[in-house]
């Protein structure tokens, strides 16, 4: 039986699939190019903060160690799974320029290697680029050939930052893309031994896996785009309540209720450039990709949209706080966040904009660029703003009552609630509280309708 596992990269998901197959009993090997991360999973730390991985580090770390040297790694195991970035570039695809550093070092270990092997690559790339871009590499390095000398699998994760952990450990399924039957053979009996509820595992050509993982992270950010197209709806029809829809489509099999809350666009290190990443594959290979272009003009005009609907209800120049700068609550992560896109907005509008976020402040006032005042404290924008933007469903926000938006004397406050969870403010005569995807003006909206079917 498989027992030694080596990990080839240790960011967030890399480090977390090594605590996580330590957890299931592996003795797990990390490698990484930085000397702190190394440093730190050998003296039983987390080299990168991410939910749970501390504490599963700590439990299981007899049976975890990491190195500088692939050769060492690929020697002291009988897998090895590369999970290193594949970034955008300026094409819109993803760059293999790490991957096949990795991929060279790997193939030059494999050459001293007796025994069969498996290289997995985790890391989100394009169609052909296993088969392609990287099996060449390994066979150039090796002096092997890929079946009968070593094995090669593509087996990307469908997880979230803020919870790499527990979606490694039960995932809805497993995507196993195959040289041949024998490597796959071979990852999946890890998979079985990982799987904590029994996950079931799709097993295909390497190229349709490439295209399944891209495929379902777009086809998410369209469900997203959709639910926030018919929460514009809904804000002008009399009674529109976009939850209710949802609720109502959610019942279908078809559909199914998750991702289907209108409220913010989607954004992160994932959903934004893997749809452009489908699009720009679809170019190239000759199919029309109007709608995955048209979602993401549509993701990146929500900030601009929303702040022409609230310049009547914003005094010009006033002081805006947007609370929720990560791309989503639970995280540090800033990048393609909505929250940032929306205070640039504001700030270019000519707003005087403050941030705040639980976690990310930091990372926030970097990626602002001058375009707000950032901080860590929520005391300070409840002070100083009086129009508020709830942009995440943060537990920070979750709780905050009338009293603490009229601080400093203020006689009134207007907050902006895109997700609509703060509903006790509905009732109070001094918040003027703008749920976004309900209709604010049924009487406006209601004369809206009756013109469309009486004007004839």
């Amino acid at each position: 039986m498989l027992q030694r596992i080596s990990v080839i990269g240790l960011g967030k998901l890399g480090a977390s699939m090594a605590a996580g197959f330590a957890s299931r009993g592996f003795d797990v090997i990390g490698v990484d190019v930085s000397q702190r991360a190394v440093d730190a999973l050998n003296n039983g730390l987390a080299p990168v903060e991410e939910t749970d991985l501390a504490s599963t580090i700590a439990a299981h770390r007899e049976r975890l160690r990491a190195t500088l040297s692939h050769e060492e790694a690929v020697l002291s195991s009988d897998i090895s799974f590369v999970i290193v970035p594949t970034p955008s570039d300026e094409r819109g695809s993803f760059s293999l320029q790490y991957a096949a550093y990795a991929f060279r070092e790997l193939g030059k270990a494999l050459a001293k290697k007796r025994d069969y092997h498996v290289i997995v690559l985790t890391s989100t790339v394009l169609p052909g680029s296993v088969r392609y871009g990287l099996l060449p590499i390994l066979e150039a390095e090796s002096g092997k050939k890929c079946g009968p000398d070593f094995g090669l699998c593509y087996n990307p994760e469908f997880i979230a930052l803020g919870s790499v952990i527990r979606d490694f450990l039960n995932p809805d399924f497993y995507l196993v893309g195959q040289f041949d039957r024998r490597s796959g053979d071979v990852l999946e009996a890890v998979h079985q031994r990982v799987s904590a509820n029994k996950s079931p595992t799709q097993r295909m050509s390497l190229e349709n896996a490439e295209l399944a993982k891209i495929a379902v992270n777009s086809f998410v950010t369209m469900k997203i785009s959709f639910a926030n197209l018919l929460a514009g709806i809904c804000e002008n029809i009399p009674g529109g309540d976009v939850d209710v829809v949802s609720d109502a489509m959610g019942m279908d099999s078809r559909i199914g209720r998750k991702y289907l809350t209108g409220g913010f666009g989607f954004g992160g290190p994932c959903f934004p450039r893997d749809n452009v990443a489908l699009a720009f594959l679809g170019n190239a290979v000759g199919a029309s990709c109007e709608l995955l272009e048209a979602n993401d003009r549509f993701n990146r005009s929500l900030a601009g949209a929303i702040v022409d609907k609230l310049r009547s209800r914003i005094p010009q120049g006033g002081n805006v706080a947007v609370l929720g700068l990560a791309y989503k609550p639970h995280s540090h992560v800033v990048e393609q966040s909505p929250g940032i896109h929306l205070a640039k907005t504001l700030s270019d509008s000519g707003y005087r904009v403050l941030g705040h976020d639980p976690l990310a402040a930091e990372n926030a006032t970097a990626a602002l660029m001058g375009h707000g005042l950032v901080t860590n404290d929520l005391a300070v924008c409840l002070q100083q703003a009086d129009t508020f933007l709830i942009t995440t469903r943060d537990p920070a926000y979750g709780c905050l009552q009338a009293a603490d938006f009229l601080v400093n004397g203020k006689e009134r406050a207007t907050v902006v609630d895109f997700w609509r969870f703060l509903p006790h403010l509905e009732t109070e005569a001094r918040i003027q509280y703008l749920p976004l995807g309900r209709c604010l003006d049924d009487e406006a909206a209601a004369e809206r309708l009756q013109k469309l079917w009486t004007s004839r």
